[in-house]
């Protein structure tokens, strides 16, 4: 560009003119190369472009760190409580007291280091998009107390029952703002391009979670922009591709994955994934899903207001924000041991491990007879779902019980991310659903001489997206949910489904979980205008704005264009 050029011309007249001295001369060296490096890179793309790409990378790789850190946290635990087997009083003192230490530890460090860094961070980014200058919310030390503070959050495992896709849309944001500064710096130029930056980075942060970049670009259009720009079209997708890609080669090279493949692979059947009249039992499952929903969010909304007017909670959050965090954490914990209520609720699993297990195509119903497989619980991790050989009983008990659980975690102040408990909740709801649609049709369905038996895993994964778009008021997660697993032959009921529980959570104009947060933090927000005036769509637009002259009505004739041009000045004359 033209002011890559004039800086190398002004650094060689300066080299002409001046004379450095012997120890300067590496560092003129330096400066000289990066100068012409940067000549050539501007030459070949704009610098935002590789900012872009930085972006997808840097976050990439915290997410890689972060997941390789609280697998590390996760099986020291697990070998802690194995290992104090036949001691119940031990074990359940392990089971309990280390997602308390860390959970306290999360709040409390990042509450000294950033009050800020609590919650998921969606609302705040929303409203930094919506104009709204917060500038504590993007810092360092934000970045560096959230990223922490998260660690130890997920560290707790499915006890706590929390996420990391939120927070780390909040920590992509704050990775994009410096980013942008840099690009800045190195443009040379003072054009403030943030806004566009920070809806990169929602799009990068959600691809670099789960490895899905088109998902990420659609949750970026849906909750994070009021207004999405076609000219970030381009960049979002560039950026999450490369944010993916990186967190799949990572994943590949530190010995996770063989290859480049979905984070959950499913083994559904492709020949006949599923009979055209199991489309109205998606739509039924979809319906079940909306209705769910509509609990989970009143109860949500109903516990982020007792909190606000509660007078004991009110004086406990904001003195003693740990002790609070300890209390629930074992609360919850309590519920999970496995010797106990938690054996009927798989707490011995992880949430990866709950989600995959949801997603298996076998029948457990069938499972459930061969003793052999119940006995290996390492080898199946499905099997903790049947250790009475009914699964109904766990995953009912499991809807029951983490309903409300969920709606408490939500309440602690630490990082954590709302939409991967969400998600599992539904692949839950589909589950229970898709093993009661098996053992009704006999374990199958007979088409001619063939049986073909119900894939629950199908009705798991369109559970899951169904219940956790309509709780977000997005398609996003049907979209997620393919990518995620892979299979593309459920797109259809996985779609319809979505659609069908959005349209029963938005039907009583119920505001979307990300708008309870916004509403409940008194964040400034664009309300919807259809809420505040349903019959906005018919209002004629001339009744809103003032054209200041004249005016001609659709069926004007000759007479009164004729009228209008003799004796209006303007060059345009709007016509309602």
């Amino acid at each position: 560009s033209l002011v890559d050029c004039v800086s190398v011309r002004q650094w060689k007249v300066y080299k002409t003119i001046s004379k450095p001295s012997a120890k300067l001369t590496h560092v003129a060296l330096c400066l000289d190369f990066l100068v012409r490096v940067r000549c050539v890179m501007g030459s070949l793309m704009g610098m935002e472009w590789y900012c872009f790409a930085a972006l997808g990378i840097l976050t990439a790789f915290l997410s890689f760190l972060m997941d390789l850190s609280v697998a590390k946290l996760l099986r020291a635990h697990q070998w802690l409580y194995s290992q104090l087997e036949g001691h119940c009083l031990l074990q359940f003192l392990c089971w309990t007291l280390y997602p308390v230490s860390l959970s306290a530890l999360s709040t409390s460090f990042s509450q000294s280091i950033c009050p800020f860094s609590a919650g998921s961070g969606v609302p705040e980014v929303r409203t930094i998009l919506s104009g709204v200058d917060m500038p504590h919310y993007l810092s360092l030390t934000n970045l560096f107390a959230k990223y922490v503070g998260l660690i130890c959050t997920l560290a707790a495992g499915s006890t706590v029952f929390l996420g990391k896709v939120g927070p780390f849309v909040h920590l992509s944001t704050m990775v994009g703002a410096y980013l942008n500064q840099l690009c800045t710096v190195l443009r040379g130029v003072k054009e403030r391009t943030e806004g566009a930056m920070l809806v990169v980075a929602a799009a990068v942060g959600v691809a670099s979670c789960f490895g899905a970049p088109i998902s990420g670009v659609l949750f970026s259009v849906e909750v994070m922009s009021s207004h999405f720009a076609l000219k970030d079209y381009c960049p979002c997708f560039f950026a999450a591709a490369c944010g993916a890609l990186t967190f799949h080669l990572l994943s590949m090279w530190s010995g996770e994955q063989e290859t480049l493949r979905a984070l959950f692979q499913t083994s559904f059947s492709e020949d006949l994934p599923f009979y055209p009249l199991e489309i109205l039992v998606f739509a039924i499952l979809g319906l079940l899903c909306g209705a769910v929903s509509c609990v989970y969010l009143f109860c949500h909304r109903w516990i982020l207001l007792f909190i606000k007017t509660n007078k004991i909670l009110i004086k406990v959050l904001s003195t003693e924000k740990a002790l609070y965090s300890a209390m629930v954490v074992f609360l919850l914990a309590s519920v999970t041991f496995p010797l106990s209520a938690g054996q009927y609720m798989a707490s011995k699993l992880t949430i990866k491990q709950l989600l995959s297990s949801l997603l298996d195509s076998r029948q457990w119903t069938s499972q459930s007879h061969n003793a052999s497989v119940v006995l290996q619980p390492n080898l199946c991790p499905w099997s903790e779902w049947i250790p009475s050989g009914n699964p109904y009983l766990t995953l009912g008990f499991f809807l029951f019980m983490k309903l409300w659980m969920l709606v408490l975690a939500c309440t602690l102040p630490l990082p954590a991310g709302y939409f991967m408990p969400v998600f599992i909740y539904g692949a839950a709801i589909g589950r229970l659903f898709g093993e009661g649609l098996a053992f009704v049709s006999l374990n199958g369905v007979y088409l001619g001489q063939d049986r073909n038996p119900i894939n629950p895993g199908g009705y798991a994964l369109a559970g899951a997206a169904a219940f956790s778009g309509a709780v977000t008021h997005t398609l996003s997660p049907a979209l997620l949910a393919l990518e995620l697993t892979g299979q593309s032959t459920h797109a259809a009921p996985i779609l319809l489904a979505t659609l069908v529980a959005n349209a029963l959570a938005r039907s009583g104009q119920r505001p979307s979980f990300y708008d309870a947060l916004s509403i409940s933090k008194k964040l400034p927000h664009l309300p919807s205008l259809l809420k505040v005036c349903p019959r906005l769509f018919s209002v004629p637009i001339g009744k809103v704005l003032d054209p200041g002259g004249p005016v001609l009505e659709r069926t004007a004739g000759p007479t009164e264009i004729q009228q209008v041009l003799n004796t209006c000045s303007q060059t345009q004359i709007p016509v309602r």
